[in-house]
């Protein structure tokens, strides 16, 4: 069973990991699947959030850790049951279909993950939480903000139902480090560094050209957005990589010394 969870959850990632590829540089069979025409930014953020969701999935099958899906599960059962209702409102039954089912999937993997104890007991760092609680209030602002398609949020501008959704994406993004806040265990944590620092080395390649052309309105907003990205890499490459207690390979290893 193990094995054959390892497979299917490292496969998941991988295959996402290739769908992010195919936004990040636009390719037509990618973008096919957005429900309407967008930015070349827009489509750079969908493939940040892909390749978020496809690196908490490698570490996850990588280290067995399957009590750590949780956190993510929940993120999307928040997500994706928003974009369910909204696809339906806006008369795009197929898209509704789809996250609804995926919302109902990832309920499933919620109540089976949620029970299970982690391997590794060690506690979240106090900077780490602290950060992550942070993180939790600014994602459900700018989520909401988003959703009630309020301008100037972005470093871009957005089509309005592109801001509905990307709103929603921050709004089950809160859930999942408020998920780790509450479950103060190292773990808890590490699946949210690791999709966080996908999602900065998608998005500063692109963010940091942008500051020669950003338009006057916009500037703010990237600065802001900048600033958050720099940080999270900061702290997600300390704590994975540099931290005594926590960096990943000793404990790939087999332990912490």
């Amino acid at each position: 069973m193990d094995k054959l969870l390892r497979v299917v959850t490292i496969g998941s990632g991988i295959g996402l990991l290739v769908l992010a590829a195919g936004y990040f540089w636009q390719w037509p069979w990618a973008i096919a699947t957005w429900p309407w025409p967008d930015g070349p930014l827009s489509y750079t953020f969908i493939a940040a959030i892909q390749a978020a969701i496809a690196a908490a999935l490698l570490w996850i099958g990588v280290s067995g850790e399957w009590g750590a899906m949780a956190g993510g599960a929940l993120n999307l059962v928040v997500m994706m049951a928003g974009l369910a209702v909204f696809f339906f409102v806006l008369g795009l039954p197929l898209y509704a279909v789809v996250c609804g089912l995926f919302a109902l999937f990832n309920v499933v993997l919620f109540w089976w993950s949620h029970r299970l104890p982690l391997q590794d007991t060690r506690p979240t760092p106090k900077l780490v939480r602290g950060s992550f609680v942070v993180f939790t209030a600014v994602l459900l602002l700018v989520g909401i903000a988003l959703v009630l398609r309020m301008p100037i949020i972005f470093p871009w501008p957005l089509n309005p139902d592109s801001s509905v959704i990307f709103g929603l994406i921050f709004i089950g993004d809160a859930f999942y480090f408020l998920y780790a806040v509450l479950r103060p265990q190292w773990h808890y944590a590490a699946a949210p560094l690791w999709s966080f620092l996908a999602y900065d080395l998608v998005l500063l390649p692109r963010f940091l050209p942008h500051f020669g052309t950003v338009s006057p309105e916009h500037a703010l907003s990237l600065y802001l957005y900048t600033a958050v990205l720099l940080y999270s890499a900061g702290l997600a490459i300390y704590y994975l990589f540099i931290h005594r207690q926590t960096r990943w390979l000793l404990v790939a290893a087999g332990g912490v010394s």
